[in-house]
Formats: structure tokens, sequence, C-alpha cells
């Protein structure tokens, strides 16, 4: 799914992963919500591990406990996977 057909908020997640430098306060369920929306998969591994994947493209992530915010490193990582699947912000 390209970029410009996502929803509002989808799109504003999309422009938080993207901005420099990187946001420490982006939620960590609208990354997985924009993964579903683009097409990829969430699944739940152990514990609070997750698995986001997206065009052949995977990565484990913790689910930021106590808080609901991704930290930086997740959300940079996050950034890679969708340039490596070929989503751009905008």
């Amino acid at each position: 799914m390209l970029s410009s057909q996502l929803s509002r908020k989808h799109r504003l997640t999309l422009k938080s992963i993207f901005e420099a430098p990187t946001r420490a306060s982006i939620r960590f369920a609208d990354i997985e919500k924009l993964f579903t929306a683009l097409g990829g998969r969430v699944g739940e591994v152990k514990g609070s591990r997750t698995s986001l994947e997206l065009s052949d493209n995977e990565i484990f992530l913790h689910r930021p406990e106590p808080g609901k915010e991704a930290m930086k490193y997740q959300a940079e990582a996050v950034r890679e996977i969708l340039s490596a699947a070929g989503v751009e912000n905008g």
C-alpha cells in the first residue's frame, strides 16, 4: 500500500518515524497499527516480544513497559524496515 493511501493517523505516525532527530514519543501501538495498515503482520513472540513483518523484512521488538512510547532505537529500527520495504515518508 502506498503511504498516500493511509489514513491521516497512519500518515502522522509515519511522519513521526521518519523525523530527525528521532522522536521518543511515538506510541508503540500506533507503530503496530501502521504495519497492519501497510499490509504487514504483527505477531506475539514470547512475553512482551513482538514481531513486525513487512515485505519479507522482519524485526523483533519488546513492547515498552510500563510506558506506551517506543524507545528511540525502536523507532530507528522501524524506520529501517520501512525503508527496506520501500515505504517512504510522504
